[in-house]
């Protein structure tokens, strides 16, 4: 059975597309911790991270470089906060997550937006891409 992301990647499910090449796909999780938290999967189902095979494997991290440039731009954090967790959604995702504290890596902040600030924050991303 596909994963979510797999769906999200195939068009079946909609999302907040930052990005996308031949070898990953980028979009806002609908549980943002932080406004601008992207996840960041390859374009196979892998589980683990580390048993994905090259290219999209190294793609997934210099995609992120990108993305993490764009989301200091639209963001205005201190840094981006990333994380391989993997625990919830069996398909390798990195996470990217604007931050000014530590606190604002804590998974349990996360909550849903409206849509209108979910538009706004993947369209300032886009913008700076």
């Amino acid at each position: 059975m596909p994963s979510i992301f797999t769906k999200i990647i195939n068009g079946e499910l909609p999302c907040y597309k930052i990005m996308e090449d031949e070898f990953t796909f980028a979009f806002l999780t609908i549980q943002p911790i932080q406004l601008g938290h992207t996840l960041i999967v390859p374009k196979i189902e892998i589980d683990h991270h580390l048993d994905c095979p090259e290219p999209y494997y190294s793609r997934v991290f210099l995609n992120a470089k990108k993305i993490g440039k764009a989301i200091i731009m639209a963001t205005k954090c201190k840094r981006v906060g990333t994380a391989i967790i993997g625990l919830e959604v069996p398909h390798f995702h990195y996470h990217l997550l604007p931050i000014w504290a530590h606190e604002d890596m804590d998974f349990r902040r996360s909550k849903a937006r409206s849509e209108k600030e979910m538009k706004d924050i993947c369209e300032k991303i886009c913008s700076y891409l």
